[in-house]
């Protein structure tokens, strides 16, 4: 662990600029899922009770460098006040003399919320211009934004340049369960990519045959790999030009000693709705105006039995359609058995991107893995193998 964290600093009477990741849904100025201010409330009541002052950074929706009204924090300050039980001020920019003013007067006890980092378009030019204007706010800078960590943005990264810094609570965490899932594993490692294209997550496949010991592929993905295993889909959604690029996935994982895991026998229907009509069929007897719409039973049992003798797993992505019913089924089975070996001990299940968070609450299986991550792309690209810029700052 090369990075400080908030056990490493003096917050004592210091004011603690803390990115946070709040953007969270809004219909008509009320926050309608708060799970993201949830998750940074651990941190900014530890620097309370540590005698610091946090000034919370964020950006909200994608307002271009614009002001934009219906994109303000201050329609948050209600929220946030009632889940950090404090006062809750706010100043209307994230640079200059009110800014200033307000970060001087913060009294112990209170949290200072500045205004969208987005207001100002140089943000995302990663600008340090506009990084030393937020870096004047404070004395310490505490990123607790992991799902902003791929991005190299004034107030993820060069900031961090300027201020002592440290990760939040809610990034130590994301980090701890990431570096122990990928970087330093108890193994064997598994690790299941499903959805929609291989050509969306071709770095990702390229990273993982390399680290793990099972890869677990389905959705329309596996699709593309049974097209290149020479195998019939039908009307299946799948990338046929992407054929090629599957079979030399599937070389390259055999020379690295990682073991594919496909789909043996599916489940088609003839059409993509809820309760279609459907059979479940070996892989390579799909009809030709046939859908695969999910795994079969004796794919589920082939998943459940890697898992089973896995010490690691990483999870990205459903294994079907888990959106109609009965086409989740394979996802909410494997999902259960991962949840159930991670209660008892056996097994460290870690899980990460928007379908997966989606799909694994809806299974009920999402309160027994070790760690779930809600950071969509930053969670992507770690398992890429990506630099997070935002985490490399934090090192130097």
């Amino acid at each position: 662990m090369s990075w400080k964290t908030l056990d490493d600093m003096d917050l004592n009477g210091k004011r603690v600029l803390v990115r946070v990741d709040i953007n969270v849904p809004v219909v008509d100025g009320v926050v309608t899922d708060s799970t993201r201010i949830q998750r940074i409330v651990p941190t900014v009541r530890d620097i309370l009770s540590a005698g610091g002052k946090p000034i919370l950074l964020a950006h909200f929706g994608r307002p271009g460098g614009e002001r934009r009204e219906n994109l303000s924090l201050k329609q948050l300050v209600p929220t946030l006040e009632s889940a950090f039980g404090a006062q809750v001020l706010f100043a209307a920019d994230c640079v200059g003399t009110e800014a200033e003013l307000a970060a001087e007067n913060l009294q112990p006890g209170q949290v200072l919320l500045l205004e969208n980092t987005r207001f100002h378009a140089a943000e995302t030019k990663n600008d340090p211009e506009l990084a030393a204007g937020m870096a004047k706010l404070g004395e310490i800078y505490c990123n607790d934004a992991f799902s902003a960590a791929h991005r190299a943005h004034s107030s993820t990264e060069a900031i961090a340049r300027l201020l002592p810094a440290c990760a939040g609570r809610l990034m130590q965490a994301e980090l701890e369960a990431l570096e122990g899932a990928l970087s330093a594993p108890k193994r064997p490692v598994t690790a299941v990519v499903g959805g929609a294209k291989v050509s969306t997550k071709l770095e990702l496949l390229g990273n993982l045959i390399t680290k793990v010991d099972y890869l677990v592929i389905g959705g329309g993905m596996a699709n593309t790999f049974l097209v290149a295993k020479g195998l019939n889909v039908g009307k299946s959604l799948a990338e046929r030009v992407m054929k090629g690029t599957a079979a030399e996935i599937l070389a390259k994982a055999e020379i690295a000693g990682c073991t594919i895991v496909l789909p043996t026998d599916i489940v088609v229907a003839d059409k993509f709705e809820s309760h279609a009509p459907h059979q479940v069929l070996p892989a390579d007897q799909c009809t030709d105006d046939g859908m695969i719409l999910d795994a079969g039973p004796e794919s589920v049992a082939a998943i459940t039995e890697v898992f089973a003798q896995s010490r690691t797993l990483i999870w990205n992505g459903p294994l079907g359609a888990f959106e109609i019913e009965p086409f989740d089924t394979a996802t909410n089975a494997a999902a259960l058995k991962a949840a159930a070996l991670t209660r008892s001990g056996q097994l460290i299940s870690v899980a990460g991107g928007g379908d997966t968070v989606a799909a694994l609450n809806a299974s009920g299986a999402a309160k027994d893995f070790s760690y779930i991550s809600t950071a969509g792309g930053a969670f992507l690209e770690w398992m890429e193998g990506k630099t997070l810029p935002g985490v490399a700052a934090l090192e130097e």
